[in-house]
């Protein structure tokens, strides 16, 4: 009885805090194979609803891990995941190749993040999602990655079907990189191809609603450069918000940083854009 008494106070000291399990250690529900490239095989970290099941039309997202395009790991979104499968969202987290563990540049990024799209999408009803209801999710360069399903046409998968759309439906960019220009990041490593691969620079009429998150001291993206981000987008008839953050850095979103205070902010808001396109319902399970 002692024991049980210990958890249920444990339980609501985190709740109170803003910060339950999913914010913990959560660990996904399963892993799957999306795509092989040599003797690479690459997984989709899935947290599934509760009581989900094949057939079922859930919602999904699919985050993209920060890290430069040249490290980097899945488990960096695992809370965001978790807690979006606490709502009712299928969610994953996905591998993709990089620069330390496979010799590749961002081109390789930009394939994977729409090889994951179109799996997720084409493998829709034995996932348990409505794939017209699928966000793309991501951090700094994961958030590159994320923005270029949406906007990037070049840089498609020999193995893909292209005739399975890779663009999501809404988009979840905490801190992305999505200015490759000479004024952006990482223009060094793509200045061969950069206009192509820049999501700035590929907005088109059309384009998937979008919230963005971003430090205001970060010294990676400019405040400005988040603004034009958003100007385009209105500028082409689409939805796009933008959180600024006082005293914030680069990764500032991340559950460890800064004792969760700014991830749990970020995670609220995150609820409340996904509830207003009708993929989450009720209020959120978060306080900021």
């Amino acid at each position: 009885m002692m024991r049980n008494t210990w958890s249920m106070v444990l339980t609501l000291a985190l709740v109170m805090a803003g910060s339950v399990a999913w914010a913990a250690k959560p660990s996904p529900t399963r892993m799957i194979t999306y795509k092989t490239v040599g003797d690479v095989e690459l997984k989709l970290h899935v947290f599934e609803p509760a009581g989900h099941k094949a057939g079922d039309k859930a919602p999904a997202i699919v985050f993209y891990f920060g890290g430069g395009w040249v490290g980097g790991s899945p488990s960096q979104f695992y809370p965001h995941c978790a807690y979006l499968a606490s709502r009712g969202m299928w969610a994953a987290a996905a591998e993709y190749r990089v620069s330390s563990r496979n010799k590749t540049t961002p081109i390789e990024c930009v394939k994977d993040g729409k090889s994951a799209i179109r799996y997720v999408r084409a493998h829709a009803s034995e996932l348990g999602i409505d794939p017209d209801k699928l966000a793309a999710g991501g951090g700094s360069a994961g958030g590159h990655v994320a923005a270029a399903t949406a906007t990037v046409t070049a840089f498609n998968e020999d193995s893909d079907d292209t005739s399975i759309s890779a663009v999501p439906n809404a988009l979840v960019l905490f801190n992305p990189v999505y200015d490759n220009s000479d004024k952006g990041y990482g223009y060094d490593r793509v200045k061969k191809y950069w206009q192509k691969i820049s999501p700035m620079h590929n907005i088109e009429k059309g384009m998937p609603p979008a919230i963005v998150f971003l430090g205001r001291e970060d010294k990676l993206i400019p405040v400005a450069t988040a603004e034009a981000f958003k100007q385009k987008m209105l500028d082409v008839g689409s939805r796009s918000e933008l959180y600024l953050y006082d005293g914030a850095p680069h990764g500032f979103f991340n559950l460890a940083k800064f004792g969760g205070k700014f991830y749990r902010d970020t995670v609220y808001k995150m609820d409340v854009f996904l509830t207003s396109l009708g993929y989450l319902s009720g209020e959120p399970a978060i306080k900021p």
